[in-house]
């Protein structure tokens, strides 16, 4: 691994170790593979890490021995160890976390199962013994938090990755044509992800035509492309493990009046929550500044969904841009954070539309990193 990784990982590890002081922690347990990457680099199908005052021990199968070995030795100071799973994942843990005679685990509560909470407590806390028991405490996403405000290698990673994504969306209009159908639509723009270097599409790309696109998230079929339709392309990319996220809603030949009027509405929609990106606002105030527009338009209703969210190694991560604040955080936006502005508009009869750009908070702003003409 290139050493130009190690500061950045070290650093998250001594952010995480500061959370674990404040919250009198003897460790963290790490289930949840993405967190398993931000904190350590390995990236697999399986794994764990403990983290401690002292150490971080990575925890894999013999599948990943070599590559545990690599992420190890990525780690100058010397205080990360690898171990491998002798019997099962929650056997080792156990017992690595019993050696530890540690009082207090931080756990994911989001992510843990409840089945394995209860297998792992179980394990630490043997029958008639309270004495030393190791307690597990469920946490509320410490990891995500720190992982919704991106370093600088985060930061240079998404900037190329939503770059590289600009070049495949800039291909579009080559690919929807009259008589194509949604799936060959489809097809193509995955094919035009991998050959823009991404590792795989994000998600399941989107593609919804004519009446399909007032599905907001219309699944691509076998419908062929006619004139006068409205064509939502919402598609994404993994690079170096992280996400981006664009869409655009194209028109074969004229749009009805009604489509443009869902078209120029969300067009200033989308404008008015890029211009709303600045720190200290609140992700709902984001989410209202291109609400009201919509709703000024007659067209509150007809958007249903939240006006974006976090990007990173997951495609759907903190910040949510939402109206629902007491469902989702409604912490302040800070420098660092990438999120995506999405609002759309959909009404049945007529179609759909929405434009999709990924945002990065600067200290006085925010800078749009995708960048492809909106179409009207």
């Amino acid at each position: 691994m290139a050493s130009a990784r190690v500061s950045p990982f070290a650093n998250r590890i001594a952010a995480l170790r500061a959370d674990m002081r404040d919250a009198g922690w003897d460790g963290l347990l790490i289930t949840h593979l993405p967190n398993i990457r931000y904190v350590t680099a390995f990236a697999g199908t399986a794994g764990a890490a403990i983290l401690t005052a002292n150490r971080c021990t990575l925890v894999v199968d013999f599948r990943y021995a070599t590559s545990g070995r690599e992420v190890i030795a990525s780690h100058p100071d010397g205080k990360a160890d690898l171990v491998l799973v002798d019997r099962t994942y929650d056997e080792t843990l156990s017992d690595l976390l019993k050696q530890l005679g540690a009082q207090q685990i931080g756990i994911e509560g989001a992510s843990m199962t409840v089945s394995r909470f209860l297998r792992l407590s179980a394990a630490l806390a043997p029958a008639g013994s309270a004495a030393g028991t190791t307690v597990l405490v469920p946490t509320d996403r410490v990891v995500e938090r720190r992982r919704a405000v991106k370093d600088e290698f985060e930061i240079e990673t998404l900037r190329v990755a939503a770059d590289r994504l600009s070049h495949v969306a800039r291909q579009m209009p080559a690919l929807v044509r009259e008589g194509r159908s949604e799936l060959e639509v489809a097809a193509d723009i995955d094919a035009a992800i991998r050959a823009a270097g991404f590792e795989r599409p994000a998600f399941e790309t989107i593609v919804a035509s004519g009446p399909n696109s007032a599905r907001p998230h219309g699944r691509p079929g076998p419908r062929r492309l006619v004139a006068g339709d409205g064509v939502v392309l919402d598609f994404g990319g993994v690079y170096d493990g992280y996400c981006v996220d664009l869409t655009r809603t194209l028109h074969l030949g004229a749009p009805s009046s009604e489509l443009q009027r869902l078209a120029g509405a969300v067009r200033e929609a989308h404008a008015a929550a890029v211009a709303a990106v600045r720190p200290g606002v609140r992700p709902s105030e984001i989410d209202r500044a291109a609400r009201d527009v919509l709703t000024r338009h007659g067209l509150g209703e007809a958007f249903g969904h939240g006006t974006g969210h976090g990007l990173g190694l997951e495609v759907h991560e903190d910040p949510r841009i939402s109206k629902l604040p007491g469902a989702l955080p409604d912490d302040p936006v800070r420098p660092g954070m990438v999120f995506t502005i999405e609002p759309g508009a959909y009404v049945e009869g007529v179609g759909g539309v929405r434009i999709e750009d990924d945002v990065l908070v600067t200290e006085d702003g925010c800078e749009v990193l995708t960048d492809v003409p909106i179409e009207s």
